[in-house]
């Protein structure tokens, strides 16, 4: 099979690792790629938005699977596109998107379906967002209605945080004409949950925990995510069964029942307090650093699964994994999720060895002569696994040692709850 890749962060370059294990791929293609990814697959500079010229090249190199990582181009429907087109997509069409695309649809859905999350409300304009939020307890949490590459949730603890960040969404710092969620603040202990669901089955992969602020001890603003760990130990069989009945089931059904069934991979971010949890999002794809860590611990053919997912097979699927935790670090340009340079020299990525158990995947790199740079904010995961978490991130820390990059950052944190 000749296989598409859609996206160029370190979650589309695990993609590929995976991938390019499977028996039944040929070539693998890459659009736009890093310089990872060129590695394992041909990368090819065109704008994940344009659908018309990913169809050219599709039909050109007569393409029989495209695989997409990020959330714009799900949202932007690219799904729909190439089913009319009949070209087999794996992910969910453009109405199943709006689970990322819009916190407010996603909420609406939790409400009108019993659906266990943080109580909310949501406004299209500035004064009776900032009227409403006189009334409410803090912290709080804003959202902008849309996509902001993770950056558009603020938990604010003070009312002037919030104000201010009402202020940001409906000054379209995040994108034109976004609304405003408001939610009730959700104490406890955060764990990802993923699931691949056909239209009418679905089956479990595993559980992971991200860290999505920048600063160690959780300190800072949200980011897309510093690292993550696999599974995450409050995420026990009780909680999955909880999880299954009262979030995941009614949200396929509700999904089915409005004509537009899900087809493609489900991340439920939960909070999980008291042994029971509550949903905090839905995203429509792999997360990023979480799919670093599944696709190091997945025992089955990435390529299979998704296939069967496709043509409605899910209900004879079996998914295996490694019994090992795993981890991945990810190392950014100082800065992020602010301003940062581009285009420093990263030294010592050649002393690392790639292996079963260890994989650099890249995000944010380039390729000038014989130095690798730093062009993005997160821009390495070094992910490993091993039969504890403790050693695995003991091989991550010291493969780290080994790079010489001043102007890199990471956290020295990753999985100490875990841990402790």
């Amino acid at each position: 099979m000749k296989i598409v890749v859609i996206g160029s962060g370190a979650r589309e370059h695990s993609l590929c690792y995976s991938i390019s294990r499977s028996p039944l791929v040929s070539s693998i293609y890459a659009i736009p790629g890093n310089y990872g990814i060129s590695q394992l697959a041909e990368c090819i500079k065109i704008d994940q938005s344009n659908f018309e010229e990913i169809y050219s090249f599709c039909q050109k190199n007569t393409v029989d699977l495209i695989i997409v990582g990020p959330e714009v181009p799900l949202v932007e429907g690219i799904v729909d596109f190439f089913e009319i087109k009949g070209i087999k997509i794996f992910g969910p069409n453009k109405y199943a998107s709006q689970l990322e695309g819009s916190k407010g649809f996603m909420k609406d859905l939790c409400q009108q379906n019993n659906i266990p999350t943080a109580n909310y409300a949501r406004f299209n304009n500035k004064a009776d967002s900032i009227n409403y939020l006189k009334d409410q307890s803090l912290p709080i949490v804003i959202k902008a209605d849309g996509l902001a590459a993770g950056k558009g949730v603020t938990v604010a603890e003070s009312m002037e945080i919030a104000e201010q960040a009402i202020i940001d969404i409906f000054n379209e710092k995040f994108g034109a004409n976004m609304e405003v969620v408001i939610e009730e603040f959700m104490d406890g202990e955060e764990a990802s949950y993923f699931v691949c669901a056909d239209g009418e089955n679905f089956v479990s992969l595993e559980s992971a925990q991200d860290h999505k602020r920048i600063g160690e001890n959780d300190t800072g603003p949200n980011t897309g995510g510093m690292g993550a760990y696999s599974p995450a130990p409050i995420f026990n069989s009780k909680i999955k069964q909880q999880v299954d009945n009262e979030i995941i089931i009614p949200t396929l059904k509700a999904l089915q029942k409005s004509g537009n069934p899900y087809k493609g991979i489900l991340y439920a971010g939960l909070m999980i307090k008291d042994g029971y949890a509550k949903l905090v999002e839905y995203n429509i794809r792999f997360g990023d650093p979480e799919c670093q860590v599944l696709m190091l611990r997945m025992k089955n053919d990435i390529v299979q699964l998704i296939l069967d997912c496709i043509d409605g097979k899910l209900n004879k699927t079996q998914i295996e994994w490694a019994d090992d935790n795993c981890a991945t670090v990810v190392m950014a340009s100082k800065g992020y999720p602010g301003e940062y340079k581009k285009n420093t020299i990263i030294h010592g990525i050649e002393k690392l060895e790639s292996s079963d158990i260890f994989q650099v995947f890249h995000a944010g790199t380039s390729h000038n002569g014989s130095n690798l740079l730093a062009t993005g904010g997160r821009v390495l995961s070094l992910t490993a696994k091993n039969e504890t978490l403790s050693e695995a991130l003991n091989i991550i820390y010291e493969s780290i040692s080994q790079l010489e990059w001043p102007e890199g950052y990471y956290r020295k944190d990753i999985g100490k709850k875990a841990l402790s």
